[in-house]
């Protein structure tokens, strides 16, 4: 039996948080984060169903639509399903080998089996609300497994697969125990799209070497083939599988909704964040999940060491870091936020004074209004992502500085970096380059803003031309060229 919904996406959380107020009533408000901004305007436009967990362990409301018309579908999980599925198969065995391996990833055998009953979970939720023919759109790493799954209960649907976080080399994802079974999962779909042209030919790659593998396999060596290379927003390269079907691979670069964060920057009072700051004359912004893929440690200590050695003034410089809390049950979280909250205490202890601290530290979540302020107030953005997907914080920071003002410092593995290459891109492994590209883009913006307004014109202009609008069009349209 179908349902009536002919656009469906499942990800692994609904767009929304449960909020209980003092006097006990409850109440469901928009949640924040990059993909919940990507896609809220896509389905509201469709007027579509979004299938996800709402947050709350042991529990599910009743489908209810929000404000936008779109119907939020609960998926009921377990604190045994958060524990084992998401903190860890996903975030523990997952995460970190997709984001090569900067912690060591787990493998455990009962995280998989949790993994594997909470993805049949989700698809058969989307089987039940998903219309006859309809399309569904999954994403990311935590539900590689639906579109396998729902290839099988509902050969009627066009499924399309979008990963969110890098995709590894393949010698790097070939030591995951339960390789063949993803790799199956992801081949359901009619089109897997990644963020870069890199990510897409890791994942082209590792089906060639399992289609020539004389081990464990697959299907049958003959009965998987790989055809041209990847290409981006276009499907130009397919796999052909044993069922017959040709599985589109191609790379869509993730953007924001430009035009709403343009408008809530224009209304934003960055002349009071600044006032707030003691109207210091440079403002360096960091904001982050707190997660040790991020490098916030690492700017920190390359803030630090041009304090130390005079590079920069302490009195006109400031440094503001706005870190998320995330997955603080995960040890290697918990690690990183102590690092980082240290890092805060010796750089203040060492260069602030009494009413003036040198960096500004703040671990919880602010409003949209609030955020898009504070980009709009700093000089400079700071992103130092060891491995990023894309960040799309760099985007609404480019996004907040249409007049050209702003710098932004960029991390060349961040997947915005390969859009964004007018930005001072910088190694975050190394020190001296965060230093380096800092310094230049202080020194810039004092020295020569004129160069500095044509990159951030540039970069402006990629931003405003290429938003979540046009991703999302990108990959709805070759999916149903294709499917």
């Amino acid at each position: 039996m179908s349902g009536e919904n002919q656009f469906v996406v499942v990800a692994n959380r609904l767009p929304v948080d449960l909020t209980t107020h003092p006097d006990g009533t409850e109440e469901w408000t928009p949640s924040p984060g990059g993909l919940v901004a990507a896609l809220t305007p896509v389905l509201a436009k469709q007027r579509g169903c979004w299938v996800g967990w709402p947050g709350v362990a042991d529990a599910a409301p009743e489908p209810f639509h929000t404000d936008d018309g779109v119907l939020l579908h609960p998926v009921k999980l377990t604190s045994v399903d958060y524990e084992e599925f998401y903190e860890g198969f996903s975030n523990a065995t997952l995460w970190p080998l997709y984001h090569d391996l900067i912690v060591p990833p787990e493998y455990h055998r009962d995280w998989w089996e949790s993994y594997r009953e909470v993805n049949l979970k989700f698809a058969q939720e989307v089987a039940e609300v998903a219309a006859e023919g309809a399309t569904v759109w999954v994403q990311d790493y935590q539900l590689q497994l639906v579109p396998g799954i729902l290839r099988q209960t509902r050969p009627d649907l066009r499924i399309g697969f979008f990963l969110h976080i890098p995709f590894p080399s393949p010698d790097l994802f070939r030591q995951l125990p339960w390789r063949e079974e993803i790799v199956r999962g992801l081949l359901g779909a009619d089109v897997i799209g990644f963020h870069l042209k890199i990510n897409a030919d890791n994942f082209l790659t590792l089906a060639r070497q399992v289609a020539g593998d004389t081990g464990s396999h697959i299907g049958q060596p003959d009965q998987l083939a790989v055809e041209g290379e990847a290409s981006m927003n276009s499907i130009t390269a397919t796999i052909s599988v044993p069922d017959g079907r040709e599985v589109g691979v191609a790379a869509f670069p993730i953007s924001i909704d430009t035009a709403s964060v343009i408008a809530q920057a224009n209304n934003a009072d960055p002349a009071s964040i600044r006032h707030s700051l003691a109207d210091t004359e440079t403002i360096i912004l960091g904001v982050d999940r707190l997660d040790y893929t991020k490098g916030i440690l690492q700017r920190l200590l390359a803030f630090e060491e041009l304090l130390e050695s005079g590079a920069l003034d302490p009195n006109d410089v400031v440094l503001v870091q706005v870190a998320t809390p995330s997955r603080e049950r995960i040890e290697h979280y918990r690690t990183a936020r102590h690092a980082v909250e240290q890092a805060v205490g010796r750089i203040n202890g060492r260069f602030g004074s009494i009413g003036r601290p040198v960096v500004h530290y703040v671990h919880r979540s602010i409003s949209k209004d609030q955020l898009m302020g504070i980009y709009a107030a700093a000089d400079v953005m700071l992103i130092t992502a060891f491995k990023d997907g894309m960040n799309l914080v760099a985007k609404e920071y480019v996004a907040c500085h249409g007049d050209g003002s702003g710098a932004l410092v960029l991390s060349e593995f961040a997947g915005a970096a390969v859009e964004l290459n007018q930005a001072f891109l910088c190694n975050p492994h190394d020190i001296e380059s965060i230093k380096k590209q800092l310094l230049a883009a202080v020194t810039e913006l004092r020295s020569a803003p004129e160069e500095t307004r044509e990159r951030m014109e540039a970069m402006h202009q990629q931003v405003v031309e290429h938003d979540v609008e046009a991703w999302a069009k990108s990959f709805l349209t070759c999916l149903e060229r294709h499917a």
